[in-house]
């Protein structure tokens, strides 16, 4: 069993797809292994995209994930990163497969739906950044 990290973007809470973005993901097989709604302050969301602090979007980014709540999940599966990434589609929307979330709920590359770990070492570290071990089931 494989497990894998996503979080669901300040727009797309604001907007109440949260439950359409899990359905798609429930309905592959995956199952919901930790999940909590939280603020990210602009030093989580800052150490959250640390490998990305020296690209030019880094501002623009943490900001936008401060913006409003996010949900983040553990989701567990066989193939679960794998998975997660083809369900979630290309990372700009405008490029995603039709039937994706992001083709279906992004609006731009920055805006586009949701993250997910692009590796398990990744996901391992996303998940720790914002789980303990206890909040996963």
């Amino acid at each position: 069993m494989e497990r894998t990290f996503t979080f669901i973007k300040p727009d797309v809470v604001s907007r109440n797809l949260v439950g359409a973005v899990i359905a798609r993901y429930e309905a592959e097989g995956l199952r919901v292994a930790a999940l909590k709604r939280l603020h990210l302050s602009k030093v989580k969301a800052q150490g959250f995209y640390a490998v990305h602090r020296s690209r030019p979007f880094f501002d623009s980014l943490t900001a936008f994930m401060t913006e409003g709540p996010v949900v983040a999940m553990v989701l567990e599966g066989d193939s679960a990163m794998d998975k997660v990434r083809r369900i979630n589609g290309a990372t700009n929307p405008s490029e995603a497969a039709p039937g994706t979330i992001r083709k279906d709920f992004g609006t731009n590359i920055e805006r586009n739906a949701v993250h997910g770990s692009d590796s398990l070492e990744n996901a391992a570290k996303e998940i720790a950044h914002v789980f303990s071990e206890l909040e996963i089931f």
